[in-house]
């Protein structure tokens, strides 16, 4: 007798833990569940000559087991080109199978006695036998009638429970004759359970059906995965298991060589250790399976939990049912007290919690004392915060579902009061679409009051926001321009600013805990309409600027709008104050984003250029960011269109001006006219702001306050067009008058546990010289030289700014700082 192991299959229900390896590789007391299987076969039915039939990840599956003569055996190797299905794949073995075959799934699990099977199919003289079982749950299995002489009378693959008539279920297992392979196709895809087995029951070759009872699963899932071995430790099936055996008063340890047990530890139940496991002072282990190289430091607790290989566990850490895959670290104090499953290559930082059972995919860092409350699938990285400066963004459908949506609205509502009235938006993309319509659902259930603004700019909701006194809160959902997979949430407070901090921490301190408002029925909030926002907007964004003043210019741009949500009002605006332009990308594209901004830049750039036009203006999608080109085709750098718009306010203005910069922004020009306090950006409220004329920074951010307080590129394109034509300068003249110094800024890898070091070291270095820590540490170099470091709020780097007199000295002070730096991370 020979066998087929099938071992193709992908493994998706079961991700991430086949991220990296194939499902057959999954370990069971640290041996690929596979090896189970064919050591099964060898022993039980005395075959040597088996063939494994690949398809994902194979390279894995023949690394290891290689030609099988370790276990004893010959394996032989198949691997169709493309998916043929499960007896289209045994196709490919027709020359291997000249005698009687067995096929078994390599993802399988089961104690059943083959020999039994064996005897059954000889008895029968039976062309084809399957294997079959009764199980609680027969949805996700194919279910089999059979009469008394055991031949299957009916056959349904995956039924619903309306289809069930049975709990009699096909686990996979078969005894086949050769002249069966007749009947299946060759490079086709051919399903034994959907295909072959209804064309043999239509052509009256009898299918035996052979009754076991016994341990058998079909490891399909992570929690499958898990409950093998709850079923070993709670001993309902018995697994060969490797190493030496020794007995302690509660438990007993299996040990492979190389372990190393620190005397004074605790042991309950079964406890399994792979080669080169070391376990420190203190350690309690109960019930768990620990894979090669593994290192447990002292006093943690390690119960019903699987370690896979060159795991690292700190001190002091609790893990309760984790699986945790190869390469994972795991510093002291972390606890978890549901369960985790962690894939391969992550870092948990001390002190975090999870809060309940959640999955991590692979390459994950989960920062110090984080609270894990939901799984960790994409992105690199699951914070202990969710805002970022009054955003929340994520991968759509992946870390920012629709559900996470519904829990973010849930917990902003119960801040807000009962009754309360929030404007919501979107830019015109499904995902914002989607998004969006969980969220309303979301403040509803808190009592709140949606009143839905549909497609416009997120600046015009914010505009609407600070003229409505009887408005909360504002969210508006929209694309990333730098990357269409992610979707970013914009939270607005009643003056259209970003929320603060402690806003952003109390909403999550309600999300992590699900500690939300529920209102009975007579208080859920309705959904009311608003449509004449867009035109509130461009009637007081015209009043703001004189009649007719730019019908009789001469001024001639041209605009790309990069198919964002202000194709509905920029074009109109443009076209009402008879400002002669030529517009670009006025249209929806569900494609457009990152991928059109540096082909806007160019063709931008040449338009002008060739057509000979006074500047060219760039509307990000939502409104929110403003580039130029001048008049001789040069795009503009964002910092120094903040450095020509000051320089022009500063020489048209018949009044003194104040504007609030960031502490970074250049210093090198003093304007007559112009009071510049630079402050940390941030946590401003509508009081503050509304003492400043301009409110800017270096990226491309505008807000007149004689408009509004919140970022607006649409009225601060339209106030650089005024200020041009009052100037009566080209805005390459205005550059070119600027003097010539350099602003470059660039970051450095720098990790969170280090950055209150950095700062330390950072003003010890400035000791001597003249020094400034509004945002971040600055240092003069000389009278007009400076960097100044500000570490980064979310990510693991350090921002370094610098002003220097020309590129060769920027270079030299960035690059001596940064050398510094790294040393000072490396001490």
């Amino acid at each position: 007798m020979k066998a087929i192991v099938l071992a193709g299959g992908f493994g998706t229900r079961i991700q991430p833990l086949t991220n990296s390896i194939p499902k057959p590789m999954l370990p069971i007391l640290n041996r690929p569940m596979m090896e189970h299987t064919i050591i099964k076969l060898r022993d039980e039915l005395g075959i040597t000559q088996i063939a494994v039939l690949l398809y994902f990840k194979p390279d894995i599956i023949k690394n290891h087991f290689g030609d099988g003569k370790d276990l004893g055996v010959e394996i032989t190797y198949y691997l169709p080109d493309d998916d043929y299905g499960t007896a289209g794949a045994v196709a490919f073995a027709r020359e291997f199978l000249d005698e009687t075959f067995i096929i078994v799934s390599g993802d399988l699990v089961t104690n059943f006695d083959f020999k039994k099977i064996a005897d059954f199919h000889q008895q029968k003289n039976s062309q084809l036998t399957i294997t079959l079982t009764s199980v609680e749950d027969p949805l996700q299995f194919g279910v089999v009638i059979a009469n008394e002489e055991h031949r299957i009378e009916k056959f349904l693959e995956k039924p619903s429970w309306g289809e069930v008539f049975s709990d009699t279920i096909n686990t996979g297992i078969y005894m086949i004759e050769p002249e069966i392979l007749n009947y299946i196709p060759y490079r086709e895809n051919f399903d034994f359970a959907k295909d072959l087995f209804p064309k043999l029951m239509r052509e009256d070759i009898p299918l035996w059906g052979f009754s076991l009872q016994g341990y058998w699963r079909d490891v399909g899932n992570p929690e499958s995965y898990r409950d093998v071995y709850k079923d070993i430790f709670a001993k309902a099936i018995d697994l060969p298991i490797k190493g030496e055996m020794k007995v302690f008063d509660k438990g007993v340890v299996y040990m492979e060589e190389g372990v190393i047990l620190h005397e004074k530890i605790r042991i309950k139940g079964t406890v399994i250790l792979g080669k080169n496991v070391e376990i420190g002072e203190g350690v309690t282990l109960e019930n768990c399976s620990i894979g090669d190289n593994t290192v447990v430091k002292k006093h943690s607790e390690i119960l019903d939990s699987v370690l896979w290989h060159d795991v690292q566990i700190g001190s002091k850490v609790k893990l309760h049912n984790a699986v945790l895959c190869n390469d994972n670290i795991v510093k002291d104090e972390v606890k978890v007290a549901f369960g985790v499953i962690v894939a391969e290559n992550c870092e948990i930082n001390k002190k975090v919690t999870f809060e309940r059972d959640v999955i991590m995919w692979p390459d994950k860092i989960i920062e110090p004392s984080a609270v894990v409350s939901t799984n960790v699938i994409w992105g690199n990285k699951y914070k202990s915060s969710i805002f970022e400066n009054g955003v929340v963004m994520g991968r759509t459908n992946i870390e920012l579902s629709a559900q996470m949506s519904t829990k973010l609205a849930e917990s902003f509502g119960s801040i807000l009061p009962v009754g309360s009235s929030v404007y919501i938006s979107r830019d015109y993309h499904n995902s914002s679409r989607m998004l969006k319509r969980a969220f309303v659902s979301g403040m509803l259930s808190t009592g709140i009051n949606v009143i839905n603004l549909f497609n416009i700019p997120s600046n015009v909701m914010r505009h609407a926001l600070h003229q409505n006194e009887k408005i909360a809160a504002g969210i508006h959902f929209r694309q990333s321009v730098y990357e269409p997979e992610i979707t970013e949430i914009v939270f607005s407070t009643h003056e259209g600013l970003s929320i603060d901090t402690k806003l952003a921490q109390s909403i999550e301190r309600i999300f992590f805990r699900e500690n939300f408002r529920r209102v009975n029925y007579q208080d859920i909030g309705e959904v009311y309409e608003d449509m004449f926002v867009k035109d509130r907007y461009i009637q007081r964004l015209q009043s703001n600027f004189q009649k007719n003043q730019f019908a009789s210019s001469e001024l001639r741009i041209a605009v790309d709008i990069m198919h964002g949500s202000t194709a509905d009002t920029y074009p109109q605006i443009l076209h009402e104050l008879g400002i002669d332009n030529i517009t670009l990308n006025a249209y929806k594209n569900e494609k457009g984003g990152a991928t059109n901004l540096e082909q806007s830049q160019e063709n931008l750039q040449k338009i002008v250029q060739s057509l000979n036009l006074d500047c060219g203006i760039i509307i990000y999608p939502n409104g929110q960011k403003l580039q130029l080109v001048d008049d001789k085709g040069n795009l503009v750098y964002d910092y120094i269109l903040l450095l020509t718009i000051l320089e022009l306010l500063n020489i048209t203005t018949d009044k003194p001006l104040r504007a609030l910069l960031p502490a970074w922004a250049p210093d090198f020009i003093k304007y007559p006219n112009i009071e510049v306090v630079r402050e940390k950006f941030g946590n401003f409220k509508a009081d503050n702001l509304q003492e400043y004329d301009l409110i800017a920074d270096t990226d491309g951010h505008f807000a007149f306050s004689e408009f509004g307080l919140n970022k607006d590129a649409v009225y601060a394109s339209i106030k650089v067009l005024e200020l041009i034509q009052k100037s009566q300068q080209k805005i390459s003249k205005v550059i070119k008058s600027l003097p010539e110094f350099i602003f470059q800024g660039g970051n450095i890898p720098c990790p969170s546990t280090k950055k209150g070091k950095i700062m330390r070291k950072f003003l010890e270095d400035g000791k001597d010289k003249r020094t400034s820590s509004v945002d971040g540490v600055k240092i003069w170099v000389s009278d007009e030289e400076w960097i100044l470091m500000v570490p980064d709020q979310h990510q693991e780097y350090l921002n370094l700014y610098v002003q220097a007199e020309d590129a060769k000295s920027a270079g030299k002070i960035f690059y001596q700082y940064q050398d510094k730096i790294e040393q000072w991370i490396s001490e």
